[in-house]
């Protein structure tokens, strides 16, 4: 499929704490190549609205892909992750954990819960990027939608637009 009929990007959802390790993984993403919004927020209580679609985020785009960390304030990243997968709505959008926790526990609860990867920080960067480019073949790329004077730029990032009442 030729890239111009494809009307929108992939929409990532990086919900990550630590600005480091976010700045990290859109330096990486930035590098993949395809077309793609993220919108980055930093506790598991917005992301959960953001999922939802609840409060401010009510005009919040459904991710193609989450890119969830498990230590996060507010609402932990092991809730955001068992209620993604308990709600018929987002259970199917891939999930990629980056995160510190070497935790067996945390391990084995996140592949019954099946993401398709669980990544323990530092990440590395070529794995990662191999692993975000695979996971766009979960995106709909033969859904054909037309461009509007707005649409963004290849690789251009939308980063956490919104803020908190």
């Amino acid at each position: 499929m030729h890239r111009e009929t494809v009307g929108r990007p992939m929409e990532i959802l990086l919900v990550e704490d630590s600005v480091a390790a976010a700045k990290l993984a859109i330096g990486v993403i930035k590098k993949g190549d395809f077309e793609h919004r993220l919108t980055w927020l930093r506790d598991g209580q917005d992301a959960s609205q953001f999922l939802h679609q609840a409060g401010i985020y009510s005009q919040a785009p459904q991710p193609d892909l989450i890119l969830l960390d498990l230590g996060l304030p507010s609402k932990d990243g092991r809730e955001v992750l068992s209620e993604c997968k308990s709600d018929e709505r987002l259970r199917s959008i891939p999930v990629v954990i980056l995160t510190a926790s070497t935790d067996q526990t945390d391990i084995v609860r996140s592949e019954n819960l099946n993401v398709q990867a669980y990544l323990i920080k530092p990440v590395d960067l070529k794995k990662f990027l191999k692993l975000v480019r695979e996971l766009k073949t979960f995106w709909k790329e033969d859904m054909i939608i037309p461009r509007t004077d707005q649409s963004l730029s290849d690789g251009e990032i939308s980063i956490g637009l919104f803020d908190r009442p």
